[in-house]
């Protein structure tokens, strides 16, 4: 019988693997060396992915510089500068490697990499700031108080406040961080809560939503979710919001901390559950908490039939808008065109795949060309404040606010917020940059 030719690549679509992170064996730390120095090993010798992120390089820089050339010479204890350069951003994944399952060689690298990150946490090496970073709705209700609030805004904006919080805290004295609002989103909208409303079916959506207003959108800024309620009204889909919320775990995922998104999860699904039951849809603002619910909860719980529930509820407001535009169902009535737009499209916004959503409901509003990026900003949350990592993530972003500044667009921005405020970060212009959704708000007129 001849043997199988071995593929380079497969033709057939992806597919991800549920995460057995609560076997004993995924802690195990010699098995997880040596399915590292397995996956290391092939993608040394394909390298298609140098350009995604910090992780890459790195790999690469350790076997060239090694006795052997070759990964069985790199030191054990040198993996984990490959693993702390990843920010689980699926790229590798989704646009790169041609060996993911149903491959022979079964890599999926992100999930390699959060198991040594899950390994790393339960041996308790990570940082107290890192514990504290990716505590969102923790740190955002303490600074939520007016007297904190301001004295935390005052400290991230002056200089010797910042020199301080790099000693501390390891957070870089350059890098951006986000002003904290004591007037959140959900106190704005508090009198959502409970709403009862009647939507009007098209295709597969109800017609009404569920914001779930994510803590960066809830605590830093809310504006955002209120642009989304606007436009959403403006169409006549009502809005409302769940009666509580947690984080959606996905900052704690990256860390490692899987029994701190199990308890996430516990928390947020079944107010989830019951709004999708009376017959609200979800969306929010953030493309990774989307994925945190449409990919990264149902790997963690593929037997939970709530968790598979919301999983095929929640939609990004892009995609939802899109799915009603095909109906007839979308507000074209612009007021004002918005001229040229060169935006982002985030990481986690693009492993959904969903196409290109954002850029084709900008690309109705009339007098409006929109140039879209497919490159990672490097921002990930905390990555881009970290002192160690701070100076990788600005050569990350470095490409991305190279083609807005030769583009000189009217507008700029991102899908992710914090991937907006970054790349105007590295053109120096800090807070020019315009969510779609803002800039979709503004072409309405309201």
């Amino acid at each position: 019988m001849a043997t199988p030719t071995l593929r380079e690549g497969s033709l057939e679509a992806p597919t991800r693997h549920p995460l057995d992170w609560q076997s004993p064996a995924f802690y195990d730390e010699d098995a997880l060396y040596q399915e590292l120095e397995r996956v290391f090993d092939v993608c040394h010798g394909c390298r298609r992915c140098v350009s995604l992120c910090q992780s890459f390089p790195t790999l690469f820089d350790l076997v060239d510089e090694s006795e052997s050339l070759e990964v069985d010479s790199v030191a054990k204890d040198d993996y984990w500068k490959v693993v702390d350069h990843c920010y689980l951003c699926d790229l590798c994944y989704m646009t790169k490697c041609p060996y993911v399952p149903p491959h022979e060689w079964n890599l999926d690298f992100p999930h390699l990499m959060l198991r040594a990150k899950a390994v790393k946490y339960r041996q308790g090496k990570v940082k107290f700031r890192d514990r504290v970073l990716t505590s969102t709705d923790r740190v955002g209700a303490l600074v939520g108080f007016p007297i904190v609030n301001g004295l935390v805004n005052a400290v991230n904006a002056n200089p010797l406040g910042r020199r301080a919080l790099e000693a501390i805290l390891e957070v870089h004295r350059d890098a951006r961080v986000p002003e904290y609002r004591s007037r959140t989103l959900r106190k704005q909208e508090k009198a959502r809560i409970g709403r009862i409303a009647t939507g009007e079916p098209a295709g597969t959506t109800t017609g009404k939503v569920a914001l779930f207003t994510t803590c960066y959108g809830n605590f830093n800024e809310p504006d955002v979710g209120q642009d989304l309620i606007a436009v959403f009204e403006h169409s006549g889909i009502p809005v409302t919001l769940a009666e509580k919320e947690h984080c959606c775990g996905m900052p704690k995922l990256e860390l490692g901390d899987l029994d701190a998104v199990k308890a996430a999860k516990e928390a947020n699904i079944p107010v989830l559950k019951r709004l999708i039951e009376d017959g609200w849809d979800i969306v929010a603002p953030i493309p990774s908490c989307v994925l945190m619910f449409k990919q990264e909860l149902p790997l963690m719980f593929p037997e939970d039939p709530d968790v598979q529930l919301v999983k095929s509820r929640i939609f990004d407001p892009f995609e939802y808008l899109m799915l009603r535009h095909k109906q007839g169902k979308l507000n074209l009535d612009f007021k004002q065109p918005l001229g040229s737009v060169v935006y982002q499209a985030s990481c986690h916004q693009r492993v959904q795949n969903i196409g290109q959503k954002t850029r084709e409901i900008l690309a109705l509003v009339p007098g409006t060309t929109v140039e879209i990026v497919e490159r990672c900003s490097g921002h990930d949350g905390t990555y881009a404040v970290k002192k160690e990592s701070y100076d990788a993530a600005m050569k990350i972003v470095r490409p991305v606010a190279g083609r807005v500044d030769k583009a000189a667009p009217d507008h700029f921005g991102s899908d992710c917020p914090m991937a907006g405020a970054h790349i105007a970060h590295a053109l120096g212009r800090d807070g020019q940059q315009r969510h779609p959704l803002s800039l979709l708000r503004l072409a309405y007129g309201l």
